[in-house]
């Protein structure tokens, strides 16, 4: 007796792959929207509620986030620490731009290149936030 196997069977039990930073924006949005500061636990159930992602990536997600200083992190009444947003996700985006424009030698080119690749809608929200009084 043989049982038939299809690649759509193996579909289901791969991971979901997610962009680059994917997994921390879905994390801040969680911090973000949370009452209170979480554990990596609490963010797993809200992310994943059937449990297919893992504790210890969220746990390393969470770190991550922490060491780019963008939550909070105490200990809890047990083990695990619990986790709070200092900032939200257009913050963490604004972050990584931040840190990638850090590491280049020549920021005015890389700035330049940057702001001629944005629509009209965008340079204009740009224009007008460098025109605002500090």
């Amino acid at each position: 007796m043989s049982t038939s196997h299809s690649a759509d069977d193996d579909k289901d039990d791969k991971p979901v792959r997610r962009r680059p930073g994917q997994l921390e924006a879905e994390v801040m949005r969680v911090l973000g929207a949370a009452s209170g500061p979480l554990t990596p636990g609490e963010v797993r159930d809200v992310l994943d509620p059937a449990g297919a992602l893992s504790y210890s990536t969220v746990v390393t997600a969470l770190s991550r986030l922490h060491e780019k200083a963008v939550v909070t992190r105490h200990r809890g009444d047990g083990r695990a620490f619990r986790y709070g947003a200092l900032s939200d996700p257009a913050g963490l985006v604004a972050e990584r731009m931040r840190r990638l424009l850090a590491r280049e030698p020549d920021r005015a080119s890389v700035l330049r290149r940057f702001v001629s690749t944005l629509d009209a809608g965008d340079e204009q929200v740009l224009r007008d936030l460098l025109s605002e009084p500090e």
